[in-house]
């Protein structure tokens, strides 16, 4: 089961840009306010949160914080997300099977 803090974190627009931005590579903090154009204390605020929705992970070198993706949090949703995937999947098979049999008519 997803906890609700999932969605609330990736509902917010910033900590999906910063989940983008995380998606390639870890990241300093700094790295993160210059990409964003936000303040160093918003982007703190957004990493905890994803921090403790298990979107993210913190690895500390003396006085750097590195951030990366933690897979923990997404594969949850991933798990959550798949019976509507199946659902839409159905209903384009069925759209695709019905667009075939019109195509033959004509």
């Amino acid at each position: 089961m997803v906890d609700r803090d999932v969605f609330t974190a990736i509902g917010e627009p910033t900590r999906r840009r910063i989940l983008d931005q995380l998606r390639s590579r870890e990241c300093l903090v700094g790295e993160l306010v210059e990409s964003l154009g936000i303040s160093q204390p918003n982007v703190s605020k957004h990493l905890r949160v994803l921090d403790q929705a298990e979107l993210v992970r913190v690895r500390i070198d003396g006085p750097r914080r590195y951030y990366a993706l933690d897979d923990h949090g997404l594969r949850d949703l991933d798990a959550w997300l798949a019976p509507f995937r199946e659902i839409w999947a159905d209903r384009l098979d069925a759209l695709e099977q019905h667009l075939d049999e019109t195509n033959k008519e004509d």
